[in-house]
């Protein structure tokens, strides 16, 4: 009988899954089985897996989350059959200055994550109300949180203080950074790709919903975009990354936008959605900004802010060897990874258009001073992998 891991990576609309088996999971980082439930919130909720076309499911109005994990977990028993799932690993984005390596799912460890909502409310709510059930359905069933701000403990004290009083570091206020799961994968996959090209000045640029830049030496996070939420850094789909806070107190005192409608504002309606007022979606954007001037300007901005902050990252860096796209649109977006690369010629990078345009895994032309490359991310199997190495002292 195999023992599997399950590895649950909830957001607000949609939460992913995957099942490993603990047989090779150290070398092996395909999942045996992975899915996603998306659109949860949404008029037309779907679920999917790999290699088959997502089919439409119907979720309870009154509570479509916790019939989405419903629906899960009777998928999951029936693919697992008799095999046992013997711990689940759930992706944190939170862990704020408490926690800095996976973790086991308590009462106290849930209670304390609580209070970092605030901090991450597009994902902690969720990740909880998952462990939250599992805790009362499940209590015999080990559970791991697994934090996206682990793997950036190893920043310099100086990236992480906030120019703010010293009584605000104190308090825990200070940045912390991000996506960490999907950054630990490529210090990983980088090493067995490019060996000590990788192990010198690196930037990863994890572009999706969310977006955020990592800069590593020696396969450690030395510096990052996100801070001490992860609003901060690059423009993202509906987040503003980096803003002038004097914007926002000119709203909330002159404009007297409340404090709720300024956090929906920074999260759920800035960004490209914000800006171009037609998507989030870059893809939908790319289709209408010859149309739309709103959309060309909402790219432009993005792409902006993406290279500023690359060039930045260079320089706290002292220089650049790899450059590296992932998450949905650096993996699979060839127009955006060519305007970000055209406007850093300067740096020394030039794409081979045909490279791009099949998304890798080599971009770059043969023999200039800065590899690009495009690797996909691997979030899931870092979450399975750490509950795995904190489990192993127990039965499993």
């Amino acid at each position: 009988m195999t023992d599997l891991i399950l590895v649950l990576n909830c957001g607000s609309s949609s939460i992913k899954f995957a099942l490993f088996d603990t047989n090779g999971v150290q070398h092996n980082r395909k999942p045996a089985w992975n899915g996603k439930v998306d659109g949860i919130n949404g008029p037309s909720p779907t679920f999917g897996e790999t290699g088959v076309v997502p089919s439409p499911i119907t979720l309870d109005p009154s509570d479509p989350y916790h019939d989405a994990l419903t629906h899960i977990a009777e998928r999951v028993q029936a693919r697992s059959g008799d095999h046992r799932i013997r711990a689940i690993a759930h992706r944190v984005v939170h862990g704020g200055s408490r926690y800095f390596e996976p973790t086991l799912v308590n009462a106290e460890v849930l209670a304390d994550l609580r209070s970092y909502i605030p901090l991450a409310p597009l994902h902690q709510p969720f990740a909880l109300e998952a462990m939250e059930r599992l805790l009362a359905e499940r209590p015999e069933l080990p559970q791991v949180a697994c934090f996206d701000t682990e793997f950036h403990h190893t920043l310099p004290h100086v990236e992480q203080m906030l120019p703010l009083s010293w009584e605000a570091w104190e308090r825990g206020i200070r940045r912390y950074g991000f996506h960490g799961l999907s950054y630990e994968y490529h210090s990983i996959a980088l090493a067995d790709r490019f060996g000590d090209r990788a192990r010198g000045r690196t930037i990863v640029a994890h572009l999706g919903s969310g977006a955020s830049l990592c800069g590593m030496r020696d396969l450690t996070s030395v510096a990052t975009t996100m801070g001490f939420s992860a609003l901060d850094g690059l423009m993202m789909g509906t987040r503003t990354g980096t803003l002038d806070p004097g914007a926002l107190l000119y709203l909330m005192e002159v404009e007297q936008i409340s404090l709720h409608d300024v956090g929906q504002l920074l999260y759920h309606k800035s960004g490209l959605l914000g800006l171009s007022g037609i998507s989030s979606d870059p893809r939908v954007l790319l289709n209408r900004e010859d149309a739309e001037p709103r959309a060309r300007d909402a790219l432009a901005l993005y792409v902006r802010r993406i290279v500023r902050e690359i060039g930045a990252m260079t320089t706290a860096l002292g220089g650049l060897d790899l450059l590296v796209f992932t998450a949905g649109i650096g993996e699979h977006n060839a127009v955006l990874r060519e305007r970000i690369c055209r406007d850093l010629e300067f740096m020394g990078i030039t794409l081979d258009p045909e490279a791009n345009r099949s998304h890798g895994p080599i971009i770059s032309v043969e023999g200039r001073p800065i590899l690009v490359a495009v690797e996909p991310t691997n979030e899931e199997w870092i979450a399975a992998l750490r509950a795995y190495e904190l489990l192993r002292g127990i039965k499993l």
